[in-house]
């Protein structure tokens, strides 16, 4: 009897275990994960950032987090803060779940840990200006702009032989003056932008001169953005 019942027993838990390998039934790893379980950092960042910061290997659209120059600058809550609520005025959205976003705290601390684990090293920046400051003065902006930025932008700002236009009114009306700061800082590196120390040779920009750079970029912003460029009306539109 008692050999009949551990008989039994054993073909039970062989018949459980064989169901786990049925046809047709995913394994482990191809069964679905809800979306706010992943933990992984490299599905996280493709998945949210990459199609607008790059990947390390190709830039995007948006300023390079994949850039050791960034993130030496870059402290942890600016940049946790900038995902888990987005950057007002910008194509930045919040990507917290707190404020309708897709991801959870746990997973938003993945993105900024994993950041500086693949990405992060020395940088040699130790006496990089501050990463946020009040703005400069336009007026010394312009000088400055002329010293660091004009052989590659054009001497007002909108391109020159190796660089474009930053004074663009659709360009700047979706760029916070944050976010004018941090590129002037770390440079556009997979666009071949250097960083605040090497705009001239020798010659790094001190904090005063990044304020005052940023200052000029902003009151280059149209008053009106979606409308940057002035027109006349004609009698033809003139409305009944």
């Amino acid at each position: 009897m008692r050999a009949t019942l551990v008989f039994t027993c054993a073909a039970a838990v062989l018949g459980l275990a064989a169901c786990d390998s049925l046809p047709g039934k995913p394994s482990p790893a191809e069964r679905y994960v809800r979306p706010t379980d992943v933990t992984d950092f490299d599905t996280l960042y493709v998945g949210n950032c990459a199609g607008c910061h790059g990947d390390g290997e190709r830039p995007g659209a948006a300023l390079a987090l994949a850039d050791p120059v960034y993130l030496a600058i870059a402290p942890d809550a600016a940049m946790r803060w900038a995902t888990a609520l987005g950057v007002a005025g910008t194509a930045m959205p919040a990507f917290a779940t707190s404020a309708g976003g897709p991801l959870t705290e746990a997973q938003i601390d993945t993105i900024v840990h994993g950041l500086r684990q693949r990405w992060g090293g020395p940088a040699a920046v130790a006496t990089a200006p501050a990463y946020s400051a009040p703005l400069g003065d336009a007026e010394r902006g312009r000088d400055a702009y002329a010293t660091y930025c004009a052989s590659c932008h054009g001497l007002d700002g909108r391109g020159g032989p190796k660089g474009g236009s930053v004074v663009d009114g659709s360009y700047l009306a979706l760029v916070s003056d944050q976010g004018l700061r941090s590129i002037v800082l770390a440079g556009r590196p997979g666009l071949g932008m250097p960083d605040f120390r090497s705009y001239v040779a020798g010659r790094p920009m001190d904090g005063d001169e990044v304020a005052d750079v940023v200052a000029w970029l902003v009151s280059q912003r149209p008053r009106y953005p979606g409308q940057p460029y002035a027109r006349t009306q004609t009698s033809q539109e003139t409305p009944p």
